[in-house]
């Protein structure tokens, strides 16, 4: 018996836009630079001490790097001292925030997404893929849902062949 199917790829064939967040990720390498290093016992910061280290620090070291500045000990640092760090690494960092890497990744993400012409999705059903290679942050997850939310005709998460509904404009919807 030989039975001959054509196999038709429905998910091809579809109307679907896939959208992977990953390819928006900022190139470069993530760096925490942990104040608690600069800080006297641990305790606190001296001034003189800290001015001195800003001179002889190799700033350069920081080049297209994305950076995010805090402190991992219980200590209290005056904000002075954050604003210098970030005036001697603006000059060769990518990015300088206050925070941990986590905040880093968000804010990242957020600044690609605010370049993001959205209107290429306008009346499109989108796919935003989950669960690649890169961690996306949450929060862009959120981001962009809201901004499709205005143009999309419908959002979707996963991948093509097995997505979560997350919206469908309803046809008496104006946007």
């Amino acid at each position: 018996m030989d039975i001959q199917e054509n196999i038709v790829n429905k998910v091809a064939q579809s109307a679907l836009v896939s959208l992977d967040l990953a390819d928006l990720y900022p190139a470069g390498e993530r760096f925490f630079y942990d104040i608690k290093d600069n800080l006297f016992q641990g305790l606190m910061l001296k001034e003189k001490d800290f001015r001195e280290f800003i001179k002889g620090h190799n700033w350069e070291s920081y080049t297209d790097k994305h950076i995010a500045i805090g402190c991992s000990a219980d200590a209290i640092v005056p904000t002075w001292a954050y604003m210098l760090l970030a005036n001697k690494m603006a000059a060769f960092a990518k990015t300088v925030v206050f925070g941990d890497l986590k905040l880093l990744e968000t804010i990242l993400f957020e600044r690609e997404l605010s370049r993001m012409d959205i209107e290429k999705y306008r009346d499109q059903r989108v796919v935003v893929k989950g669960c690649g290679e890169i961690a996306v942050p949450d929060s862009a997850y959120i981001d962009i849902t809201v901004k499709l939310s205005h143009v999309a005709k419908s959002i979707m998460y996963g991948e093509p062949c097995s997505t979560v509904p997350i919206f469908k404009r309803s046809e008496s919807s104006p946007e």
